[in-house]
């Protein structure tokens, strides 16, 4: 199935049905994400800018939400 396929098929859904897809793509994408987040944790993808984060934290560079 090629990408212009799912567009065809989308296209030809209800208002109801794109709805669904809607939040079932939502959850999908958010869990593809959070997975893609997790692993670059884990891969020390993350250690640069949590050590810029702190820094500037320790240097008084930041302030309260």
């Amino acid at each position: 199935m090629t990408t212009e396929d799912i567009e065809q098929a989308i296209e030809r859904l209800t208002p109801d049905e794109v709805a669904r897809f809607r939040a079932w793509f939502e959850q999908f994408d958010a869990v593809r994400f959070d997975e893609a987040l997790e692993q670059g944790a884990k891969a020390g993808k993350l250690d640069a800018f949590a050590e810029e984060a702190l820094s500037d934290y320790r240097a008084g560079q930041t302030r309260d939400l």
